[in-house]
């Protein structure tokens, strides 16, 4: 158990104790990127388009853009990615595409540090998440999934799997198992929906891109629990009190007992069977680094793809202006600091959930907070999660994904305006 002890220590000290290096403070992952960027910035643009090039051939050699016409769409954003990252490395394209706040925006200051971010992450996120402390907590929660969330105790492992790991491998774990007959179709949905977060490791990039790395604790444990509150909520709203509560054809259903008693006794023997059960550190390492790069060769084509057409709709056209009057009532009637860019900037976050950051760069602390917890909180957009979602067996629709987002913007502006402007 001392790996349990150890590795579980040095994972969480990565990712969440702030120390002091070069004047400025930050969690030890941060610095690290921050000195691999120092070190050898000339090559990284280079390995970003790298990685971009294997996102973009990935889905034509796999084969997944065929699954689906949202596989095709999105498999079609990854080659435009691909095209847009030529560009900006070799400089040349048409000239708009160069200003500050565009492509070398998007290049600089979200794909080469979200290339070297998650791979380098994905280290640490195995000790962190591989050496029984997930199971550990998990078993402490049982008792409040049901009551709160309406999902099974065993749900505990993959909500906190989700938020501490990747939507990806939330994913993962919430279709296997639904497929098991260990969740009904509501429950899936609540947890894919409700839980499925992008990693701690691209939350820190948006901590970054908005200069607020001072106050990283304060920011993840607040997204953390904004996401909860919202999913406590979002369960007893339509569309997801609507999907219906059955096992998918074929299986056995295998309801979980409610745990009584003995509680943390049972949570030190699932940590010591995970141990138990673990691979070498290597391995275990290998294999995370694995899913990180196949996390990040997925994301960074669309992000210069995706993400520059969400900039360029907000720079040059009125759209999101528009949508943002949308939002534009709650962050007016909360008092927030300019209402009406915190209401555009959250309106552009189903686009791409790193597109709020950009819009809010400039703007007061307590924006910049609304903004980084809201883009977390909000869980569905349309460049990594949906076609995610649309690739498994989870019944929910994209009709049905936009109005949870909607709902999960609104309840999420409520939660954390009130608490940026009591903090900032």
């Amino acid at each position: 158990m001392w790996k349990f002890v150890v590795y579980s220590a040095i994972g969480a000290f990565v990712f969440f104790v702030p120390i002091e290096i070069g004047g400025e403070s930050s969690i030890l992952l941060d610095h690290m990127v921050t000195g691999l960027q120092a070190v050898v910035p000339g090559l990284l643009p280079y390995y970003a388009l790298a990685l971009i090039l294997a996102g973009a051939l990935h889905p034509m050699v796999t084969g997944t853009w065929r699954r689906s016409r949202v596989d095709l769409v999105f498999s079609a954003f990854k080659l435009v990615g691909l095209v847009v990252g030529v560009m900006l490395v070799f400089g040349v394209g048409p000239g708009w595409l160069f200003a500050p706040d565009m492509g070398p925006f998007l290049l600089n200051k979200l794909v080469v540090p979200v290339a070297v971010l998650v791979p380098l992450g994905a280290v640490f996120l195995a000790l962190l998440v591989g050496y029984g402390l997930l199971e550990f907590i998990g078993v402490l929660v049982q008792g409040v999934m049901r009551p709160v969330w309406r999902t099974p105790g065993r749900s505990a492992i993959d909500a906190v799997a989700s938020f501490v790991g990747s939507y990806s491998l939330g994913l993962l774990i919430t279709n296997r198992v639904y497929q098991e007959g260990k969740y009904t179709g509501r429950e899936a949905a609540i947890i894919a929906t409700g839980f499925s977060t992008v990693s701690a490791t691209f939350m820190v990039v948006v901590a970054t891109t908005l200069d607020m790395m001072q106050f990283w604790n304060l920011y993840f444990w607040t997204a953390l629990a904004v996401t909860f509150v919202v999913t406590a909520v979002t369960v007893r709203m339509w569309p997801l009190s609507s999907i219906a509560d059955r096992y998918v054809d074929g299986t056995v259903p295998q309801r979980q007992e409610p745990l009584r008693r003995g509680r943390v006794r049972l949570a030190w023997q699932e940590a010591r069977r995970t141990v138990a059960g673990a691979p070498s550190l290597v391995r275990n390492v290998g294999a995370s680094v694995r899913d990180g790069v196949l996390m990040t060769i997925a994301i960074v084509p669309s992000i210069l793809s995706i993400g520059l057409l969400g900039l360029v709709l907000a720079t040059y056209t009125p759209v999101f202006e528009w949508l943002g009057y949308v939002f534009y009532p709650v962050t007016w009637a909360l008092q927030s600091p300019e209402p009406m860019l915190l209401a555009q900037a959250t309106a552009v976050g189903i686009v791409e959930m790193f597109l709020p950051s950009l819009l809010a760069a400039g703007a007061p602390m307590a924006v910049k907070f609304v903004v980084a917890v809201v883009s977390v909180s909000q869980i569905v957009f349309f460049s990594a999660l949906v076609p995610c979602i649309a690739a498994t067996r989870i019944p929910i629709s994209i009709t049905q994904l936009v109005v949870i987002w909607f709902e999960r913007v609104v309840l999420s502006l409520i939660l954390t305006i009130p608490l940026a402007l009591w903090l900032f």
